[in-house]
């Protein structure tokens, strides 16, 4: 052989080395792979069951979603339910051989190699769609000591997504691939997934999305901050036109369809995602913490109360601690964040927004401005003058250390004096108004005392005969107002505990017809002795009056009647049979509801009279179903027989005397009800607190009103009686329930009778014929007359 042609033979030998090695390279790198070699890579189950995290879905009972609970605002859409625009518009210009490839593009890798790296254009990535899903299912991780090992992990981590776009492509069809990818993308706004954006973008739905609004979401893709609409609507109408012009390049459109859409503005309908926003937001805290309550221990409580509660909760009640006790198919418990749960609760939306509704128009136009006015003048607002100026620092100081704040100061070793001086520095800020944000500066001090002048509400609605809870107001603004005055407070009931003590009398053979001296009552203590003092009608003290009376002006002298004849104990225990579980001191001032109660114990209780003597717990959940809609939990009524329907409907009849000639007259004149409704007021002392319980045949419902703090409240009781400060949310939302037809509550509902039911229940004998009676309770001397 000749020189020549041996050098010619090696240089060929060479050149094939050159061309084959990288192809061999490739090969054994993908075997290394494969055998897990280069680290984690995912098993056949892993990419059947890919861990999205998937939020999970608050419904109400008419499938309106009230919220989501996630770390990645994300949730699932079937292929059939995607807009045709969605999918033309991602494969023109994310892939367009998607549907020739096995997983890789060949020629789209070819087209990076030569005209991106070689000639330096930028002609976009060779990633196909099944690789970006690759690698959003299955994060990177390129990091190293130096640049050399970030390259080399990154040369790695694309050799990996190659491997599993593949593996992708093997064992799901082009549909399923294109559903994953939707679901699982991040489009800004801290929106994940096609049904999500959809949502908070344009307030639709995938399947119903038009064209333009398709071509903004998919060009977001590309960089989803530099790209949103919201942030940066010009980029994101450029990148939009773009996404056109790809559908049209490749024939999804014409030509007349581009110029014409092209030359829309960005129209969005915004819905921002946030727990601070939309209905039910305290309810939906509710739910949260109490599915996710941890078993209770000892060592985490500073009451021996709450901790016993909350253990007999975990045991009697299947929702709390839910997510702790129910265990997955892997033996894993739930996750509310990451689980896909949907969660259908007992919340009627349309009876929600009543109550949102009622509590705003209340508080916000009429009680709030009118609290203003009354504190306009006093130094020491919004606290009562009767404080000292050492009792006020104290609460003040008392409410800084509880902040957030001030924890997080502390817990970076900040001394006490340091953080008071932060606190007493004016700072820019915003602040709640009933008229919106205010930007104001002001310093954080103020600030806490700027909130004490807020009233409060919490508001509560169920079913009679189903314990459904149907509308769960716990405060009117969970942003600046985060503590849920339905079931995480507690406050004295005043005189609205006085059913109760008639219901005994009742259950014990009385009628509302029997009379009883009005006169004072003394109880001996020891050496001390106690006679409380009258509230209502003055002008009837000395006579014999009627229970039905007493109860319809909340008469002081009549309860403590009573409850000299049955003792406080025997109160308290009807009252346990009723559903309050909280603490009852065993005193005659029982009758002064001076223990502190929830309103959903106090929802509850009322609730039995309608409900024919049977007590059923609040039903706040109906079902649960897992990510793939199966059903996992069941939600029923526990209910127990705590009185006898006579006297349920005995004590019916005594309420309705409330509405009808007593304290509760307002619902009558002022709101103009002509239907069968009972209920009672309750002021407590000071009148730092109005509470309202209403009971109309197929719905009972209830409200309470006040400051955080007891010392801030109205200065006289035409303002801060629970006539006056809590009914009229009840009259505004069953005005609004009353005209909706649709809830089928009309005010021809009647409380049925029970069977055979003989006891009379006209009482002739004392003057109540529309006397216009609207005093108020409580354990003060009130004026004879209040009207509104």
């Amino acid at each position: 052989m000749s020189y020549a042609n041996s050098q010619s033979a090696f240089y060929l030998r060479i050149f094939w080395t050159v061309f084959i090695l990288p192809f061999l390279l490739v090969v054994l790198i993908f075997v290394l792979i494969s055998k897990g070699n280069f680290g984690f890579l995912p098993s056949f189950e892993d990419l059947e069951n890919p861990q999205n995290n998937l939020a999970s879905e608050l419904y109400s009972e008419d499938y309106q979603l009230l919220g989501k609970f996630y770390i990645e605002n994300r949730t699932y859409v079937e292929y059939k339910d995607l807009s045709p625009y969605l999918i033309n518009s991602l494969i023109s210009t994310e892939d367009i051989r998607f549907e020739r490839h096995s997983g890789i593009d060949a020629r789209g890798l070819a087209r990076v190699f030569f005209r991106t790296i070689l000639s330096g254009q930028n002609t976009g990535g060779g990633s196909t769609i099944t690789q970006q899903l690759a690698k959003n299912l299955f994060e990177r991780d390129v990091r190293g000591r130096n640049k050399l090992a970030r390259y080399y992990n990154l040369f790695i981590t694309k050799f990996k997504e190659w491997h599993t776009a593949v593996r992708l492509e093997k064992h799901y069809t082009k549909n399923e691939i294109i559903v994953m990818y939707l679901n699982t993308v991040p489009f800004g706004s801290e929106t994940y997934g096609i049904k999500s954006a959809s949502r908070v973008f344009f307030n639709t739905s995938p399947d119903s999305l038009r064209m333009e609004q398709a071509a903004v979401l998919i060009g977001s893709l590309k960089a989803p901050t530099y790209y949103s609409p919201v942030l940066n609507p010009e980029n994101s109408l450029r990148r939009r036109n773009i996404v056109l012009g790809q559908m049209y390049k490749y024939n999804y459109i014409t030509k007349v369809e581009f110029d014409s859409i092209s030359a829309l503005p960005i129209v969005l309908n915004y819905n921002i995602q946030s727990h601070n926003l939309g209905l039910a937001q305290h309810f939906r805290t509710y739910i949260r913490r109490t599915m996710m309550a941890p078993m209770p221990s000892p060592d985490n409580y500073f009451s021996k109360e709450q901790y016993e509660e909350d253990s007999v909760k975990w045991v009697t009640n299947p929702l709390y601690g839910w997510a702790n006790k129910n265990f997955k198919p892997d033996g894993s418990t739930y996750n509310l964040y990451k689980d896909g749960l949907k969660i259908y609760t007992a919340i009627n939306s349309r009876m929600q927004s009543y109550a949102e509704e009622a509590v705003n128009e209340h508080l916000g136009k009429k009680l709030q401005p009118e609290f203003f006015i009354d504190k306009k003048y006093d130094r020491k607002a919004p606290f009562s003058d009767d404080l000292t100026n050492e009792e006020i620092n104290k609460i003040m100081t008392q409410a800084m250390v509880r902040t957030d704040y001030y924890r997080s100061l502390r817990a970076r070793g900040m001394e006490k004096d340091s953080i008071l001086r932060i606190f007493r520095t004016p700072v820019r800020m915003k602040v709640f108004s009933w008229d919106g944000e205010i930007d104001t500066v002001m310093s954080p001090l103020d600030s806490l005392r700027y909130y004490k002048y807020f009233l409060r509400a919490g508001f509560m609605a169920m079913e009679p005969s189903t314990g459904y809870v149907r509308a769960y107001v716990g405060g009117h603004n969970q942003r600046y107002f985060m503590y849920d005055h339905v079931t995480q407070s507690k406050r004295q009931a005043g005189s609205t505990i006085k059913p109760f003590l008639y219901t005994l009398a009742m259950q014990e053979g009385y009628s509302p017809c029997y009379l009883v001296p009005n006169v004072p009552v003394t109880f001996q203590d020891n050496d001390s002795t106690w006679t409380p003092r009258n509230s209502g009608r003055f002008d009837m003290e000395g006579k014999m009056v009627t229970l039905k009376w007493g109860l319809a002006n909340s008469v002081n002298y009549i309860s403590a009647w009573l409850v000299k004849r049955f003792n406080p104990q025997a109160v308290i225990d009807i009252i346990k049979k009723m559903g309050v579980k909280s603490f009852i001191d065993p005193v005659p001032s029982v009758i002064f509801g001076t223990s502190d109660l929830s309103l959903e114990e106090m929802v509850g209780a009322f609730n039995t009279f309608s409900n024919k003597g049977v007590y059923i717990e609040p039903v706040y959940v109906l079902k649960i179903e897992d990510k793939n809609g199966n059903v996992i939990s069941t939600f029923h009524p526990q209910q127990v027989e705590a009185i006898s329907e006579n006297t349920a409907y005995l004590m019916i009849q005594l309420l309705r005397g409330v509405v009808d000639q007593g304290t509760a007259g307002r619902l009558r004149f002022y709101f103009n009800f002509t239907g069968e409704l009972g209920g009672k007021t309750g002021t407590t002392q000071n009148h730092s607190d109005g509470w309202f319980i209403g009971n109309a045949p197929k719905i009972t419902a209830g409200v309470w009103v006040g400051a955080e703090d007891r010392s801030v409240n109205f200065r006289y009781l035409a303002q801060g009686s629970g006539s006056y400060m809590a009914l009229p949310v009840y009259g505004h939302f069953m005005q609004k329930v009353y005209a909706d037809t649709t809830l089928h509550i009309t005010q021809e509902d009647i409380f049925d009778p029970p069977v055979e039911f003989n006891i009379n229940l006209q009482c002739p004998e004392v003057d109540i014929r529309g006397s216009g009676s609207f005093y108020e309770e409580g354990e003060e001397e009130y004026s004879n007359v209040y009207r509104e």
